[in-house]
């Protein structure tokens, strides 16, 4: 019989970094490509420098192809919740509202709890 061996790796549990996710639906398919070009080129590196984040990343859904998702990596939720409350943060709403008034988008504060 052979032996199964289990390689156990490091874990780190509750390093305290934040997120801030933000998923848009873009409803309407035509929509799509101008939105990815202007997220791309304008607001992803716009939002991460006026929220002074420490990494920024964007991804489209597979499963629903109207879902962008932009996800903003911060040091604490404390840092996120000072950023959440900032003039900056209200810039970027206007910024965004007034690109793409039609694409509905919500909000989440999410705290890194493991990673394996």
């Amino acid at each position: 019989m052979g032996r199964v061996v289990i390689e156990m790796r490091e874990v780190v549990i509750g390093t305290g970094k934040a997120y801030l996710l933000v998923r848009a639906h873009v409803a309407n398919p035509s929509d799509r490509p101008k939105f990815d070009q202007w997220y791309h080129m304008h607001h992803l590196p716009y939002a991460k420098e006026k929220l002074k984040a420490e990494s920024g990343w964007r991804f489209w859904s597979r499963s629903d192809p109207s879902i962008h998702y932009a996800l903003y990596q911060f040091d604490s939720m404390e840092v996120l919740h000072e950023r959440m409350d900032s003039p900056q943060l209200k810039s970027l709403l206007v910024d965004f509202d007034l690109a793409f008034p039609q694409v509905t988008r919500t909000r989440e504060l999410i705290e890194m709890m493991q990673e394996v």
